[in-house]
């Protein structure tokens, strides 16, 4: 009985004082907390302009920060602002391919047999489309909103994910407990979402905090393009994407956001390995 809240503080333990965790872990609070808390405290907001004080560099004075960009608009504002962006289109997106992939991949390995291997011949044939080029003609096409890139960037990552978990459901549907409830009378749906999906959390959560960073890379890619969020909003990539036109009278423009988008990237990539090494169970003896 004990057994499970043992592995879980073994878990917690290992993920929490990993010293290859702790500075990421730590770097990214940061970054989310100047996310949501910095533009509330600086006494500049992300649009208002002042061509007086354009391209000034990062000082104390005014509060600038982070300097201001061609417009006189506060850079350090904007950069949490996008930041905060970047973020929530990011998560956002990764559970919607979480959700799709762990649906799709749980029923596919479990139903088995000819289900099964047209599901992931789909699965197959999707991976030939030039997925970032129908990203960026629905981009184009429709009208460019935070939802849209939500549903696009999410229908593009849910492929590997659906690969994982049905691989993982195959193992795991011969097991005694999915014999047991088979004979209970326990309807497939059930097994599938209430016995195998649950088993698959550690790798589900390891996966989407890969996932994330992959997100991000999009998101700041089409934003980088002109096609993500649009004025007044901004992203980490729209910002870079100014910073790159301004790069050689204002080179703070691109450093910054480039700057705070590598730290997001690493931190989510470090913790992805603390994560996975915490949940591996040949480590819970150690």
């Amino acid at each position: 009985m004990n057994a499970v809240p043992e592995a879980v503080a073994g878990a917690t333990h290992r993920f929490t004082f990993g010293t290859a965790v702790r500075v990421p872990a730590v770097i990214l609070l940061l970054v989310l907390a100047a996310a949501l808390l910095g533009p509330l405290l600086s006494p500049h907001d992300y649009f208002s302009m002042d061509l007086s004080g354009r391209l000034q560099a990062p000082a104390l004075k005014d509060a600038r920060l982070f300097g201001s960009d061609d417009l006189g608009r506060d850079l350090f504002v904007r950069t949490m602002s996008g930041a905060r962006v970047t973020l929530l289109v990011a998560v956002v997106a990764s559970v919607v391919s979480l959700g799709i992939g762990v649906t799709y991949g749980a029923i596919a390995g479990y139903a088995g047999g000819r289900i099964d291997v047209f599901m992931m011949r789909m699965v197959d044939a999707l991976y030939a489309l030039p997925f970032m080029f129908l990203v960026i003609l629905l981009m184009v096409a429709f009208e460019r909103n935070l939802l849209l890139i939500f549903v696009a960037i999410g229908a593009i990552n849910w492929l590997d994910m659906a690969r994982i978990v049905r691989g993982q459901t195959l193992a795991l549907k011969q097991r005694e407990f999915v014999a047991a409830a088979r004979l209970t009378g326990v309807p497939p749906a059930a097994i599938v979402f209430r016995h195998i999906v649950p088993n698959l959390l550690g790798v589900i959560v390891v996966y989407m905090t890969l996932t994330i960073p992959q997100a991000i890379l999009v998101e700041s890619f089409l934003s980088f393009l002109g096609l993500g969020v649009q004025e007044p909003q901004t992203s980490l990539g729209a910002l870079v994407n100014d910073g790159v036109a301004q790069m050689e009278r204002a080179p703070w423009m691109l450093l910054i956001p480039a700057t705070v988008l590598a730290l997001i990237l690493m931190s989510f990539n470090f913790l992805g390995d603390g994560l996975r090494d915490a949940l591996d169970p040949r480590l819970r003896g150690r």
